[in-house]
C-alpha cells in the first residue's frame, strides 16, 4: 500500500479528519476519491459512511457521522467521482446528517454543494461550512505554447480511473527518494485532497484549460520534474478534450502510459473498446510532440490489482516483451518499477 505523501499548507486548513462519503455506489471505480484517500491520506480518514444499497467498500471501520465526530472527524469528504459530477437528491438526506452531527462537507463533484438548497440552510443552521474543491482559480490564462524551464513527466491512460494519479504520486515519491527534486501536481479532486494544491482541469473552461495546465506546471530549475497527475484519456468519447489541453499546456518531457489490465471497454461506455497500449503512446507521442517536440515515453503503468502476484508479473513481462518499453505496477512495486523510474529521469 502506498505510503502517505506530506500535506501542504493549504491541506491543512481543510477540516480533518475526513469520513468518507461512498454514497450509493456500485462500481469501485467511480469511488477513486475515496479510496485515493485511503491509500494516500489514511492517518487522515477515520471511516467511511455510504447510502443503503452501496456495494463498494474501502475497508476503513462504518461510521455513521455521529460516530465519526465522537471520534474526532470534522469532515465528511464526498468519495465518489461519477459521470458528470452529480449529486442525486438520494445523497441529500446522510449529507444532511454529517451537517446536523457536526461535520463540515468537502465536495470535490462538478455540483456545487452550497447549490442544494437544503444543505445551503442546514449548513447556516448548524455553523457548519460548504467547502467545493473543484474551483478553480481565478484568472487564468489562454496557453502561449511557450517552452519553460525544468522537466515535466505526464501520465495519460487507456481509460479513466487506472491508476494515472496512483502512478504520479508514485512517481514522485520514488524520485524523491533517489534524490531527485520533483514535485507531485494534482489535476483532479482527489489529488488536490492529497497534495493540497492544484488545479481541477475538468472544471475549467475549455479555452483556458491548457493555459491552467502551464499555470500548473510554472518554469523551474533546469533539474526539476513536475510530475503532472493526467486526467481522462485522448480516446475517451467525453473527455479527451480534458486529456489534450492538459498534455498541450503541461509540455511533458516524458510521459507514462497507464491501462488496467484486462480492461476492454471504456468504463461507463461500453460500447466504445479501449485502444491499444501501442495506439495510445503512439496518440499521446504525435499530438503531445506540438509543444514539446522532444516528449518520449519512458514506459507503462499497468494496474494488476485484479490479479494474484504471479499473473501480475507474468502481465507485466509480458507486456515490457511486446512493447519493448519499461512495464510496472507501481503498488506492487519491486525490480520492475524500479526499471520504469530510471527510464523516466533518463
Amino acid at each position: 500500500m502506498p505510503h502517505a505523501v506530506p500535506a501542504l499548507r493549504e491541506t491543512e486548513a481543510l477540516p480533518q479528519p475526513y469520513l468518507l462519503f461512498l454514497g450509493d455506489v456500485t462500481e469501485p471505480g467511480y469511488a477513486k476519491t475515496a479510496f485515493g484517500l485511503r491509500d494516500w491520506a489514511g492517518e487522515r480518514c477515520v471511516g467511511e459512511y455510504a447510502c443503503t444499497g452501496a456495494t463498494v467498500s474501502t475497508g476503513l471501520p462504518f461510521l455513521s457521522p455521529a460516530q465519526a465526530r465522537m471520534l474526532g472527524a470534522r469532515s465528511m469528504v464526498i468519495g465518489v467521482a461519477n459521470p458528470g459530477g452529480r449529486i442525486p437528491s438520494t445523497w441529500v438526506a446522510p449529507l444532511l446528517e454529517a451537517l446536523q452531527a457536526g461535520l463540515d462537507l468537502i465536495g470535490g463533484m462538478h455540483a456545487r454543494l452550497a447549490d442544494i438548497e437544503p444543505l445551503r440552510n442546514a449548513a447556516v443552521v448548524h455553523g457548519r461550512r460548504l467547502i467545493d474543491v473543484r474551483e478553480p482559480p481565478p484568472g487564468l490564462p489562454v496557453a502561449s505554447g511557450r517552452k519553460r524551464s525544468g522537466r515535466r513527466l505526464l501520465t495519460v491512460g487507456t481509460d479513466c480511473a487506472l491508476g494515472k494519479k496512483y502512478t504520479a504520486l508514485s512517481l514522485a515519491r520514488a524520485f524523491a527518494a533517489r534524490g531527485v527534486d520533483a514535485d507531485f501536481r494534482a489535476t483532479g479532486q482527489t489529488g488536490i485532497l492529497i497534495a493540497g494544491a492544484g488545479v481541477p482541469m475538468d472544471a475549467v473552461v475549455a479555452d483556458f484549460a491548457a493555459g491552467a495546465a502551464e499555470t500548473l506546471s510554472p518554469d523551474a530549475d533546469p533539474a526539476h520534474w513536475d510530475v503532472i497527475e493526467g486526467q481522462g484519456s485522448l480516446s475517451h468519447p467525453a473527455y479527451a478534450g480534458v486529456s489534450l489541453a492538459l498534455l498541450h499546456g503541461s509540455q511533458p518531457d516524458v510521459v507514462v502510459v497507464c491501462h488496467a489490465h484486462g480492461r476492454e471497454r471504456v468504463l461507463g461506455h461500453p460500447h466504445y473498446p479501449l485502444p491499444s497500449l501501442e495506439e495510445t503512446i503512439d496518440l499521446a507521442l504525435r499530438l503531445g510532440s506540438r509543444t514539446n517536440p522532444e516528449i518520449r515515453c519512458a514506459g507503462v503503468s499497468l494496474n494488476t490489482a485484479a490479479l494474484d502476484a504471479a499473473a501480475a508479473r507474468e502481465a507485466i513481462d509480458a507486456t515490457a516483451a511486446r512493447l519493448g518499453l519499461p512495464v510496472a505496477d507501481p503498488v506492487r512495486g519491486g525490480e520492475a518499477f524500479d526499471r520504469l523510474v530510471e527510464a523516466c529521469l533518463a
